[in-house]
């Protein structure tokens, strides 16, 4: 029986997002004959984690569907157990990239990748705590639905399973190593507000993560469109195409990957939106087939990002994803150039150019980064109020902001150079290491 990993990291009490996923993993289970994990990666505190707990003892019982629940303990017992198994050189490094003590988008969705390899898993499907599934007459419209009909099937193959298709013939031996879809509802970047406040400045901000060199019509053009989603209009009927899925037309709230997750992790920059987006890139790039489906997920905000701190730490991860995008638009052109060239004959990742990529890309000068530090700067001083005050404080820590960003970069390559190891030493750790720790 195939097995699949619905995966649910989350840091925040979100007990009825639990009960859906479970929902959905029961209808993945009965609609598709799948074995389904669901793995619920939790750093919520105490008090949250007995109530997921709870939720998760209490879901109804489906042939098919295997729960498990880990804290921050569990995980890292599990990590520490395959970081020795694979004789990496420097462990402890690793194994602070894989589980860092700060929020790290990326770093909670490779510890899901490992762990479906643990368990036999051949694709990983990740929804967010924030997030809620669209309904039709009272029934949940659920993405497990699209990526369950083609992800790991040959394209030539995937082709009767949707509605509509972009590929050439010579991608027809290719697997379908990505099926995603959007959201609707709020932005998927807390920033409505300084679109309120300044749309100028919003544009201008937001076309930060543009290359340097792009014009400021294109910049413009890039912020108009950024982090919207799919906008508002909800889900009537479904319509999946098979192509080169754009980046833009997808998010990691509604994702689902096969055997690419194996072949490169997601960067484990922390304190930084965006993080967890490369394989999207790579995935297109690479000319490897993808669906794109429209049962979007309905995003919405937990009240903490608009509190005082809660404001101040959302806007240092956006600021930091800025800062990342130096790095990252060398290598999205990079791999943009080589297209399919990041293939081998058998159509897997030529893992080399990737780590080597980035290696190049850690090295650039950072005085961009300086320019945007200082367009930040002058851009949330001229908003005024809360904007303003979090611009003094990254003019204090201007240096260390610069000097992380590069760090970054530098610990993607590393990991990205040691993602194999780690894989296989998951698959030989076996999914008992991961059934001793139920919630």
């Amino acid at each position: 029986m195939r097995r699949i990993c619905l995966t649910l990291p989350t840091n925040r009490a979100c007990a009825a997002t639990i009960v859906a996923v479970g929902q959905e993993a029961a209808y993945a289970a009965r609609h598709f004959g799948v074995e389904v994990h669901l793995l619920v990666l939790d750093s919520s505190g105490a008090a949250d984690f007995a109530e997921h707990a709870r939720v998760l003892r209490e879901l109804p019982a489906v042939p098919g569907v295997v729960a498990h629940h880990l804290d921050e303990a569990a995980q890292r017992e599990f990590l520490t157990g395959v970081i020795d198994r694979a004789g990496l050189p420097k462990p402890e490094l690793v194994l602070d990239l894989m589980l860092p003590q700060a929020l790290s988008y990326g770093a909670c969705t490779n510890r899901a990748f490992l762990m479906a390899a643990a368990l036999g898993c051949a694709s990983v499907h990740r929804r967010d705590s924030d997030s809620r599934y669209q309904s039709v007459d009272g029934e949940p419209v659920f993405p497990v639905h699209h990526e369950l009909m083609s992800l790991g099937e040959r394209a030539s193959r995937a082709s009767a399973g949707v509605d509509a298709s972009t590929l050439g013939p010579e991608h027809g031996d290719k697997p379908v190593s990505m099926v995603g879809a959007s959201f609707i509802g709020e932005m998927s970047v807390d920033i409505e507000e300084m679109y309120r406040l300044d749309p100028d400045v919003y544009h201008e901000v937001v076309g930060l993560w543009a290359p340097a060199d792009w014009s400021a019509g294109q910049k413009h053009e890039l912020a108009a469109e950024s982090f919207r989603g799919a906008g508002t209009e909800p889900f009537t009927r479904d319509h999946a195409v098979l192509g080169h899925v754009d980046p833009m037309r997808v998010d990691m709230c509604n994702i689902a990957f096969h055997q690419v997750h194996e072949q490169v992790p997601l960067p484990p920059a922390t304190d930084t939106i965006g993080s967890d987006y490369f394989l999207i890139h790579l995935v297109y790039d690479a000319t490897l087939p993808g669906v794109l489906h429209n049962r979007h997920i309905v995003n919405y905000y937990t009240p903490e990002r608009r509190t005082g701190p809660g404001f101040t730490a959302y806007q240092l991860r956006f600021a930091k994803f800025f800062l990342s995008m130096l790095y990252f638009n060398a290598v999205y052109a990079d791999m943009a150039a080589a297209g399919a060239g990041l293939l081998d004959d058998a159509h897997q990742v030529r893992v080399p150019l990737i780590a080597e990529s980035v290696r190049r890309a850690a090295a650039l000068d950072r005085a961009e980064n300086t320019d945007r530090l200082d367009a930040l700067d002058r851009l949330y001083r001229r908003l005024g109020g809360r904007y303003a005050e979090f611009a003094g404080l990254l003019a204090e820590r201007r240096e260390r902001l610069l000097d992380e960003a590069r760090q970054d970069a530098n610990d993607f390559a590393l990991l990205i150079e040691c993602w194999g190891a780690l894989v296989r030493a998951s698959r030989e750790t076996g999914p008992d290491r991961l059934r001793r720790f139920p919630g």
